[in-house]
């Protein structure tokens, strides 16, 4: 595959991702930050049960775009993992989408970046 195809692939699979991460940790912040203490002290369980499996639904779309990235991208079962889990911790999918963003930017750019800094 050429260089300038290969970027073009790798930024669509980069794209989706960040969509994805973005949609399930917003997702979660409300299920966690919203639902949760309105189901508990609100007695309401309608927040939970409208987001609850809707964040479950994007969450395995997201599992999709992080394969897919982590596929392209060649990333190793480490980092895989730490992008897989990120979708169930809150704020923690903002941090490694950043994170993961800027390590394949400055791949790209020809910048080497570890894993340890991942």
């Amino acid at each position: 595959m050429s260089e300038p195809k290969k970027i073009r692939s790798m930024d669509g699979a980069l794209t989706r991702y960040r969509i994805m991460a973005y949609t399930v940790g917003t997702g979660l912040l409300i299920l966690v930050f919203v639902g949760i203490p309105i189901q508990i002290w609100g007695h309401s369980k309608t927040v939970v049960a409208i987001v609850g499996p809707i964040h479950g639904y994007f969450y395995l779309v997201y599992l999709v775009a992080a394969l897919d990235l982590a596929r392209r991208a060649h990333f190793g079962i480490g980092r895989l993992l730490i992008m897989i889990s990120a979708g169930l911790v809150p704020f923690v999918a903002f941090i490694i989408e950043h994170k993961i963003v800027k390590s394949i930017r400055d791949e790209q750019r020809g910048a080497a970046v570890p894993f340890e800094s991942l």
